[in-house]
């Protein structure tokens, strides 16, 4: 099957001729406009390529994404309609999720393209319009993160939770048919689609806004993360190993772990909070490494870093394998636990000298946005000339 052995990687774009699509009426998708995370820089990039294309989501906060997404071009669910106290709390909406996107008419539309991180490739098109749906992620909480979802509620929350999750999967399995063409972010999300979907998929992966980045004249003598404060980012891990070898590490993100991971942090370890997208560049940049002890179906982060010129320290699970170069652009660590980081950092610190910044960033550049939107344009030409041979 093509799909299920493309890699875009082995291909050469660069005599692609470009592919408009001036003639085709295009809706884009995506599950909810809440805030701006990575699922929503591939969404900018999908606004971009299909300019006058209007976007579709569940719920949508106007004061957080409206710089990037504006509401005239805006077509949110009848969820939307709920008082903002329901909406804040959405996670308790999502049993009412599926039935609000298989509401949607769609058949006006040539070629609806949805972002998906849990839902949204479950919208259901006519047989003449083409649906190809871009996977952030299978549904997580209804696969592998069901008993993290649900182990610090009630006994009685608990067992409605799972009862609402095992729907959720059956209905997700479902809906996983409906789309005619399938793309993954990722390698390692393309593995997940095949094992819970049973279908192939396409691999394009996310732009990176690398001409934010640059690399600084010098480094500092400290370490940075970049994360949200919660348990699956594993902050807590890399606060015992730089408790324990006493070196200096700035923290940037927020989240519901910040009390208890400030708790344990010894005086060498800075929490910085959120900061400016240039504040937080400029931190990068001058860092000895980027440490990211997190399991993540991607990880932006890591080219960030490699976009500075600076090498990642990373655990050896995930996208981030498919970003990070053994030796060249960063170090790897086998197990969650300190020992295994700290070998894995006392490599990084041992080669710091021998990694070339031109080499790091030259990574960095492979996932830049420009690529993404080539790659993107070549797969979905790809996929509609599939179609009319048949």
């Amino acid at each position: 099957m093509f799909f299920g052995s493309y890699l875009y990687d082995q291909l050469s774009f660069k005599n692609l001729t470009c592919y408009t699509a001036t003639m085709l009426k295009v809706a884009i998708v995506h599950d909810f406009l809440l805030r701006l995370g990575g699922a929503e820089r591939v969404l900018a990039a999908l606004a971009e390529l299909y300019k006058n294309a209007p976007i579709y989501t569940l719920l949508y906060d106007e004061k957080t994404t409206w710089k990037e997404f504006p509401h005239e071009r805006i077509r949110p669910s009848g969820l939307q309609k709920l008082p903002r106290f329901i909406r804040n709390n959405h996670r308790y909406l999502i049993g009412m999720m599926p039935r609000a996107l298989e509401a949607w008419d769609f058949s006006e539309y040539d070629l609806v393209i949805s972002s998906n991180t849990a839902l949204s490739h479950g919208i259901v098109t006519p047989s003449h319009t083409m649906h190809i749906s871009y996977i952030h992620s299978p549904m997580r909480f209804a696969w592998d993160w069901t008993h993290e979802y649900l182990k610090n509620e009630s006994l009685l929350k608990r067992a409605a939770g799972a009862l609402l999750l095992k729907k959720l999967r059956l209905w997700d399995q479902y809906a996983s048919d409906r789309p005619d063409h399938l793309i993954a972010n990722s390698r390692n999300i393309q593995r997940r689609i095949h094992k819970y979907y049973r279908r192939d998929a396409a691999v394009v992966y996310p732009p990176v806004d690398i001409e934010r980045f640059s690399p600084a004249k010098r480094r500092e003598n400290y370490f940075v993360m970049i994360s949200n404060l919660t348990p699956y980012k594993r902050v807590d891990l890399a606060i015992y190993l730089f408790n324990k070898i006493g070196r200096r590490l700035v923290i940037i993100g927020d989240g519901p772990q910040r009390d208890f991971l400030k708790s344990i942090a010894g005086p060498n370890i800075e929490f910085q909070g959120f900061l400016s997208d240039t504040e937080s560049a400029a931190i990068l940049s001058k860092a000895q490494a980027l440490i990211f002890p997190g399991e993540e179906d991607f990880g932006i982060v890591p080219v960030e870093a490699m976009a500075c010129g600076v090498p990642v320290l990373a655990l050896r699970r995930g996208g981030v394998q498919e970003s990070v170069i053994e030796g060249v652009t960063g170090e790897f660590f086998d197990e969650a636990n300190v020992a295994s980081m700290e070998a894995g950092l006392a490599r990084l610190i041992l080669n710091l000298k021998k990694y070339d910044r031109n080499v790091i960033r030259a990574r960095a550049e492979e996932f830049s946005k420009a690529n993404f939107l080539s790659r993107m344009r070549y797969v979905i030409r790809q996929m509609r000339s599939q179609a009319k041979l048949h």
